[in-house]
């Protein structure tokens, strides 16, 4: 349970009942409340209303609504009762007696607020996503009351809007919460982060815009993600919870930066700084493209150092000067090398030499033999086969290289032969 909440709620509940029993005049007449003309009736209100103890107030205004159902201060009695069972703790009667006055009146944001927070507690407690519906029903419907909520009798501006603020961050954190359990991302983010500028401390809710942000979709902003889930480590003061969130908020930031630096400093920096500040940001890794990958393996390495994936993508994605540069280093010159069968006749034999190729099952060799092959010798299709070949020609795109004079390495791959390696794509981030 979020603690932080549960203090303003009881806050709330001690705050409202202290407003409200601070006349000890006859109830007024004004409109602000409403005038009890049976001298029992306003005596028994009274009694009930001036109870110091708040068991005793339970008691008394459960007497005065059971011997007065329809008393033109039901709806204050209770709020009052509300109240003073929020303090008590009793949060089952808390609820019960909301429900009843929201039949009274369905826009009481004080009900409403204690309903949602009941409500949600109970439901995370029994896992219920059904009654997190109904918290987060009950507390949308809080924020929609609290601008037009009537300010209670003898409380001042400041204290009203001290308290509104306070069911504000309440319906706030709930609606929140059931937003996200019902993946409805955009209104998690809009709620959540309501909650979190007005209470930055709460870690529930920080973490939960934190997984809003990095989810992705339509509302995918994984810049204020990552500041809200670095954010989220700092508040986390177990230390299992708090080394599971940081790795967590890491991977998604290598994940997104390609880096891990500036890591470090983000973590320092959302351990005093709430909120994103103005113009932050995180650099977006791009990957390079498969031509700008040729480019720089060409620079990085000599084509007889180059595995035969690593031919592959400069042959299909370099320029054509740098495809030029490769191929005159090994065409014509026999190498011994490692693919797997594709393919095979007496005469020629299908391969694929990349790792990519491989996978996808394509061939991007095709090696002719010197003489045809012994039946007895004949390779299996889906076999690793070392053999030697001398590169003749081939075509960018599709990628095929064909070679000549093949020959079978019945000894195994000799030391230096290429096997399928190191040629992927580039992976999207």
């Amino acid at each position: 349970m979020k603690k932080s909440l549960v203090t303003f709620v009881l806050a709330l509940a001690a705050f409202a009942v202290a407003q409200d029993a601070t006349p000890q005049q006859p109830v007024p007449t004004a409109s602000a409340r409403p005038e009890i003309k049976d001298p029992a009736e306003y005596n028994a209100y009274m009694s009930a209303l001036q109870q110091q103890d708040n068991a005793a107030k339970v008691s008394g205004f459960e007497a005065f609504l059971q011997q007065y159902p329809n008393s033109v201060m039901k709806e204050q009695s209770l709020e009052q009762l509300m109240n003073a069972y929020q303090v008590t703790g009793k949060s089952d009667k808390v609820s019960e007696v909301a429900q009843k006055l929201l039949v009274t009146n369905p826009n009481n944001a004080r009900a409403l607020t204690m309903l949602a927070f009941n409500t949600r507690a109970v439901a995370m407690a029994k896992q219920d996503p059904q009654m997190l519906v109904a918290a987060g029903d009950a507390a949308r419907k809080c924020l929609a009351a609290l601008p037009t909520a009537p300010k209670p009798e003898g409380m001042n501006d400041a204290d009203f809007a001290k308290m509104k603020t306070q069911m504000g961050l309440v319906c706030n954190s709930v609606a929140g919460t059931s937003a996200m359990q019902a993946k409805d991302l955009k209104g998690a983010e809009q709620y959540l982060r309501a909650s979190v500028e007005g209470d930055p401390t709460n870690l529930s809710d920080v973490y939960n815009l934190a997984l809003a942000y990095l989810t992705a979709g339509p509302t995918e902003d994984p810049v204020n993600g990552l500041f809200f889930i670095a954010r989220a480590a700092n508040l986390a003061a177990d230390p299992k919870g708090k080394e599971q969130i940081t790795k967590f908020g890491h991977s998604k930031y290598k994940n997104y930066h390609g880096a891990e630096d500036g890591w470090a400093e983000l973590l320092t920096q959302t351990a005093t700084t709430t909120l994103p500040p103005a113009g932050f940001t995180i650099t977006k890794y791009v990957p390079p493209t498969p031509a700008q990958q040729a480019a720089e393996l060409v620079k990085a390495k000599q084509p007889k150092d180059m595995s035969f994936g690593e031919w592959e993508l400069v042959l299909s994605e370099a320029t054509q000067a740098d495809q030029d540069t490769v191929w005159n280093a090994i065409k014509g010159a026999p190498l011994q090398m490692v693919g797997k069968v594709m393919s095979v006749t007496p005469t020629k034999i299908e391969l694929a030499g990349s790792q990519d190729d491989i996978d996808q099952k394509k061939v991007d060799l095709v090696l002719t033999m010197s003489g045809p092959i012994p039946a007895k010798l004949l390779p299996k299709e889906g076999q690793d086969l070392p053999f030697q070949g001398t590169p003749d020609s081939y075509t960018s795109k599709p990628f095929l290289m064909q070679m000549t004079q093949g020959a079978l390495l019945t000894t195994g791959a000799p030391a230096g032969a290429k096997k399928p390696p190191v040629h992927h794509k580039p992976a999207a981030r």
